[in-house]
């Protein structure tokens, strides 16, 4: 489904091992590509702890500013999986098993079904579940909020089972000119010059180390295609004016921010 309004989100990723620095999160870079390919701008991404309040608040703040938020993170069977109950005090809802996913895990465990692997069936009062085809224990949604889980696959499997119910927005024509030889320095003040005319279109500069020297990655992005092929135009120029080479498409090189 596509909408004409924009479309926003949020991720939070929530773990002490990810702020520790012991896990590597791979599931926002992930959500931000899918969310662009439906035309959902992800405006925000939070790194928060296993702490209850921290949890409550982040979701309901964010629940509120934007069109949907994404948790991953938290809702193992571990003491310190609390995502799903804080999400129940978020909403004000109460907090038990969910009767499909009880089920679920107990057809899945049988006799191995103990304590702690049934805590992945619980979830705030009235939450429809995510469907997770890697390890049977189930995300859920409670209004605009979709939990999932921190490993990637997982997390990348639940997202597949509902983006198509998501509702769209416009998705954004995205182009890049790149250059090498020609540094952010060196057009600063020229490319500021060019958003200001071109103010349809977000201009994002990313600069780059190839073969010992700098260079920059121009990428214009924008819901009307000829504003950004307008954009590109006048990029290649200015580039083109400071004694460099335009390039269509993005340069691979060590990126420097």
């Amino acid at each position: 489904m596509t909408n004409t309004k924009p479309v926003t989100a949020c991720v939070l990723v929530i773990g002490d091992e990810v702020l520790s620095g012991r896990t590597k999160d791979a599931n926002i870079n992930f959500l931000a590509a899918e969310l662009t390919k439906l035309g959902i701008r992800l405006a925000e991404c939070r790194v928060i702890p296993d702490v209850e309040a921290v949890i409550v608040d982040a979701v309901n703040h964010c629940r509120a500013k934007y069109t949907y938020v994404f948790t991953t993170g938290g809702i193992g069977s571990t003491h310190d999986d609390i995502t799903a109950k804080s999400v129940a005090a978020a909403f004000g809802l109460g907090f038990g098993l969910h009767p499909v996913a009880e089920r679920l895990l107990l057809k899945h465990y049988g006799d191995k079904a103990n304590t702690s692997r049934m805590r992945m069936a619980m979830t705030p009062d009235g939450a429809a579940l995510i469907d997770n085809p890697v390890s049977i224990a189930p995300g859920f949604r409670v209004e605009n909020v979709f939990v999932m889980a921190g490993v990637p696959a997982i997390a990348r499997a639940m997202f597949d089972g509902i983006k198509s119910s998501l509702l769209g927005g416009t998705v954004q024509t995205v182009r890049t000119v790149s250059t090498i030889g020609i540094s952010e320095g060196m057009i600063g003040e020229d490319l500021r010059a060019l958003q200001d005319v071109h103010s349809g279109v977000d201009i994002g500069s990313y600069p780059f180390l190839k073969f010992g020297g700098f260079g920059t990655n121009l990428v214009v992005r924008g819901e009307d295609p000829a504003q950004v092929d307008a954009a590109c135009a006048d990029i290649k120029a200015m580039i083109v004016a400071a004694g460099g080479e335009p390039i269509e498409g993005e340069t691979e090189g060590e990126e420097l921010n």
